[in-house]
């Protein structure tokens, strides 16, 4: 994430809608990832106020030119902002689940990773089914098809935790979930029935094997069982698929954290950008520093490591197959680093 500033020189932080200082409105613009401070709720000549502003304080923009009254990040749900009959604490809950998504969202526009609502790609596009459900009707968080479906209730982090401890987990967020799923939707896009496709088999295996009974075997008596050096995670280590998602999650935790990290000072070059193809090692060898600094910082604090997790050559090998996909795809589709895709350019690159 960048640093930002208001045009009064005081900070701003991504999430924020007004500065405190001078008490404009922010909004951010998705054409060059902005945060634009603004007077009297009027944005910039060729921006409008998101239509979910009010209702949840979203506070990223819309061109002026757009058929639709809501921006990039909230015309992705397929599901109402709020539900009729949510008390207070289920729109906090809501909007905790909108902000870590805006933050994945920023990630990946900032990658020049297709970010497409399904009304303009159709099957090839990208859509969010925040739901919640109930004691007769649960909701799984999953992917299908391009469709990121998320419980609602894991914006309660007494039952996330209570989750994490059941299944063994040393990481579970709301943005650590939004940033799984979406690995196994740009292995949909941008790996299915493509020639990545033999290269990910050679990595990660065959993802043509059973995956209802891999899972049930992985929940099974044996699900305890550490992974070893091949895989990030235990869950992982569940089917190629998972091993997939599990990759690309952690790449954009390292890309994300160390981008952070050079915003404030901790390391010289960031990991995204202009330039920075074939940097992975540079990448790699900036978040061994990185992670072990943040875990020794947590411990002061008495918390848990932030990331509790290891690299292992293999692992390592995996996290590049995601890098060069990232940077291919960019390199292939976005000419500007943080150009936002076109409806005919995917259609383009599938065929190649």
């Amino acid at each position: 994430m960048k640093n930002f500033y208001c045009r009064c020189g005081a900070r701003l932080f991504f999430d924020n809608t007004q500065c405190l200082s001078c008490l404009r409105t922010l909004g951010v613009e998705t054409a060059e990832l902005r945060l634009l401070a603004f007077r009297d709720d009027k944005p910039p000549t060729g921006w409008r106020r998101c239509g979910n502003a009010a209702a949840l304080g979203c506070n990223w923009l819309v061109r002026a030119a757009a058929t639709t009254n809501v921006c990039r990040a909230c015309e992705l749900n397929t599901t109402p902002f709020i539900a009729e009959g949510e008390c207070e604490a289920e729109r906090v809950q809501r909007g905790d689940v909108e902000r870590a998504k805006r933050r994945l969202l920023y990630s990946l526009l900032a990658l020049g990773l297709p970010v497409l609502p399904r009304r303009k790609a159709g099957n090839l596009g990208l859509a969010f089914a925040l739901e919640r459900g109930s004691e007769g009707q649960p909701v799984l968080t999953g992917h299908n098809e391009g469709v990121i479906t998320l419980n609602l209730a894991e914006a309660d982090p007494a039952q996330r935790e209570n989750v994490r401890i059941s299944l063994k987990e040393r990481y579970r967020t709301l943005l650590g979930h939004f940033r799984h799923e979406v690995g196994h939707y740009y292995w949909y896009v941008l790996v299915q029935d493509r020639s990545p496709l033999a290269d990910f088999r050679h990595l990660f295996g065959d993802e043509r094997q059973d995956y209802a009974e891999a899972l049930k075997q992985h929940y099974g008596a044996d699900s305890n069982s550490q992974p070893g050096d091949a895989f990030i995670s235990n869950y992982a280590a569940s089917h190629p698929w998972e091993d997939f998602a599990e990759t690309f999650a952690h790449y954009l935790h390292m890309v994300d954290t160390v981008e952070t990290a050079a915003e404030q000072g901790f390391t010289k070059v960031a990991a995204v950008g202009p330039g920075a193809k074939r940097r992975f090692e540079r990448l790699l060898d900036q978040w061994y520093e990185l992670s072990v600094s943040l875990n020794a910082l947590n411990q002061s604090m008495g918390l848990y490591d932030a990331y509790p997790f290891a690299i292992s050559p293999t692992v390592a090998g995996k996290l590049r197959y995601v890098h060069d996909l990232v940077h291919s795809t960019r390199e292939a589709l976005a000419p500007r680093w943080y150009a936002p895709w076109k409806a005919g350019q995917l259609a383009v690159a599938r065929s190649g």
